[in-house]
């Protein structure tokens, strides 16, 4: 885990699911994903869009041109858990496809302008992943 991921996390737990910087104000989550190679856990701190009753979040790699790791460990490993605030809940998490991905992908654009400068800045379709519950 790099540095800066590990910072962010504590100051997550330690503050009930807030931190300031360039993440101040914004829905943040502690995605726990299983390594697809090493079967390892995986912890990453994600913006997330709320949107009608689910629950979003974004493999934008800041617009990179490959995926981010952690997409590639929950596509092969979906069970995954989630910390919000100061609670956390299992989840599968389920890639979405077009055209509700475009739609999703617009909404955090609109709210968040970063989402717009990483689609437009890598050629990829940056993936929309729903954190679906477990009952």
């Amino acid at each position: 885990m790099s540095d800066w991921n590990r910072q962010i996390i504590e100051e997550f737990r330690a503050n009930e699911g807030r931190v300031g910087g360039q993440f101040e104000g914004a829905p943040l989550l502690l995605l726990h994903t299983t390594g697809a190679k090493t079967g390892e856990e995986r912890v990453n701190p994600m913006m997330y869009l709320d949107l009608e009753g689910h629950r979003y979040v974004f493999a934008s790699k800041a617009g990179a041109d490959t995926n981010p790791d952690w997409y590639h460990n929950l596509v092969a490993h979906p069970d995954v858990s989630v910390e919000v605030g100061t609670g956390s809940y299992w989840a599968t998490a389920v890639p979405v496809g077009a055209p509700d991905r475009d739609r999703i992908y617009t909404e955090q654009a609109c709210r968040y302008a970063g989402f717009a400068e990483y689609q437009d800045k890598t050629r990829r379709v940056i993936p929309v992943v729903e954190l679906v519950p477990k009952a």
